[in-house]
């Protein structure tokens, strides 16, 4: 989360970054661009085939109040419409990740943890700031649940906090990654990594151990193919004239 006040500290520029998860489709896009058009918040969405997202807002206060109130109601909205095919009696909280460095997330706590107690109390939102840093970053996750309204006058205090407490040092912004499919190999071991997957399974086979073989009981499927199949023989080599 940045932050800039120009002379006098009238004009107030944030930017926040939000973390959410799935892939954006395209009416997510659309969405952007309507709620930055209406806001006037600059709205952007990471680029790249990852599991995760980052959502930069960044505009004055009220355009960055006004962007997350159309978000929230938006996210309520989804919700309800899933509801529609679904025997779940409660509807669950609007739910929102803000990213924050973790250089200002213990002024978002406070001594005691008595501000994010305060910010609880006085939004009606439920407030969580992850112990652990993201990955390969120096930013923590901020997650944010309940009604719209509530998450809306959080945000609020929310920025006010770290507007009074800026960031210490360099911030070390988190960047998702690609997702990778995990590869089973030998031994049952798993890896996202393919090539460390390929450079395992080699290191296994220069060590003579042998690679393990299902047998026909363990899958219904070759269990099947085996009382279907007629038995394979070995090959009959001539004897040589």
């Amino acid at each position: 989360m940045e932050s800039k006040v120009s002379e006098g500290g009238l004009n107030v520029t944030l930017t926040i970054r939000l973390l959410m998860h799935g892939k954006v489709r395209r009416g997510c896009t659309f969405c952007c661009l309507h709620f930055s058009s209406i806001s006037g918040a600059r709205i952007n969405i990471s680029e790249g085939n990852c599991p995760e997202r980052i959502v930069t807002i960044t505009g004055p206060t009220d355009a960055i109040f006004k962007a997350f109130a159309m978000i929230a109601y938006k996210f309520e909205e989804d919700i309800i419409n899933s509801m529609s095919n679904s025997t779940a009696t409660s509807k669950p909280p609007v739910t929102l990740r803000l990213v924050v460095p973790a250089s200002q997330c213990g002024s978002l706590i406070g001594k005691g943890g008595s501000k994010i107690k305060e910010i609880r109390e006085s939004t009606g939102a439920q407030v969580q700031v992850a112990g652990d840093m993201l990955p390969n970053s120096t930013e923590r996750a901020v997650t944010i649940s309940g009604t719209p309204d509530a998450i809306i006058q959080c945000v609020k205090q929310i920025c006010v906090v770290m507007l009074e407490s800026p960031p210490k040092g360099a911030t070390i912004p988190y960047r998702p990654k690609p997702a990778s499919t995990p590869v089973i190999f030998a031994g049952g071991q798993v890896r996202a990594d393919p090539l460390a997957a390929s450079t395992a399974n080699l290191s296994l086979l220069l060590q003579h151990q042998p690679l393990p073989v299902s047998s026909p009981a363990q899958h219904p499927q070759l269990q099947f193919l085996a009382q279907v199949l007629p038995p394979i023989s070995s090959p009959t080599i001539p004897p040589k004239k």
